[in-house]
């Protein structure tokens, strides 16, 4: 049995969250013990971590709670639960597109920089360069 705390540890999830999200109604089967402090069991580090990989997606907290009671409802409900899943994983495969192409970018202006630090150029496309080169053409 694990506490918020070493949850928190294991998971990386803070522990705040943790609390929100077992108010919140997404650890359905976690215990208390004497003390009133919950207690986590492996199973519940399972639903902890679906609903962290469902909140890096971006999937609303009102949806993730559908999800979890689509589960405790059993198994007249897995063609709903493969739909949400179908369709997050989708919206994650698009998030990792979108990040493709920052990374592209990154890279590219990476090597830009690098090329201008390598050469000792200054920066043709900083709009400060630009401005500077027309003041002193004015002059």
């Amino acid at each position: 049995m694990y506490t918020i705390k070493e949850v928190s540890e294991k998971t990386g999830v803070s522990e705040h969250t943790l609390r929100f999200w077992a108010k919140s109604g997404f650890f359905p089967f976690v215990k208390r013990n004497q003390n009133n402090i919950r207690q986590f069991s492996e199973d519940d580090l399972g639903w902890v971590r679906i609903v962290q990989c469902l909140r890096k997606v971006g999937i609303e907290n009102k949806s993730i709670k559908r999800y979890i009671d689509l589960c405790i409802m059993g198994d007249s409900t897995i063609q709903e639960r493969y739909e949400i899943i179908k369709t997050t994983k989708e919206k994650a495969r698009k998030q990792m597109e979108d990040l493709k192409h920052q990374l592209d970018m990154l890279e590219y202006k990476e090597q830009f920089y690098q090329n201008l630090i390598k050469n000792n150029l200054k920066d043709s496309w900083n709009p400060m360069n630009k401005m500077k080169e027309n003041l002193n053409c004015a002059i």
